[in-house]
């Protein structure tokens, strides 16, 4: 999936309009995905192809989050808001398997 796709998805799934403020969203929700993805490889930063929905659903989700983050629980006329975690909820990463290598001397 090409930039421009995960980009056009987000912008779908969120009504976000600001293409700078998506490209950002993307870019994190794809930091996080290299970091999970390789644990032991802190210049990682290329998501595999495998993750791009995981990384546009992270960028969703983040920006959904936007301005209610760290918030814990929220009732208003019936509504509830809980978050799972403070950061990106573990559900999300679950699909994303480590890559760990052993390296020959």
């Amino acid at each position: 999936m090409t930039d421009a796709e995960k980009l056009k998805m987000v912008k779908a799934m969120t009504g976000e309009t600001d293409e700078g403020i998506l490209s950002t969203y993307l870019s994190i929700a794809g930091d996080k995905v290299c970091r999970k993805a390789y644990p032991y490889d802190p210049d990682a930063r290329l998501v595999p192809y495998r993750y791009g929905f995981v990384q546009v659903e992270i960028a969703v989700y983040l920006l959904n989050k936007r301005g209610a983050e760290g918030q814990t629980a929220h009732s208003e006329n019936g509504i509830s808001r809980s978050y799972e975690d403070g950061d990106v909820p573990p559900t999300l990463l679950r699909d994303i398997v480590p890559f760990a290598s052993v390296m020959g001397g």
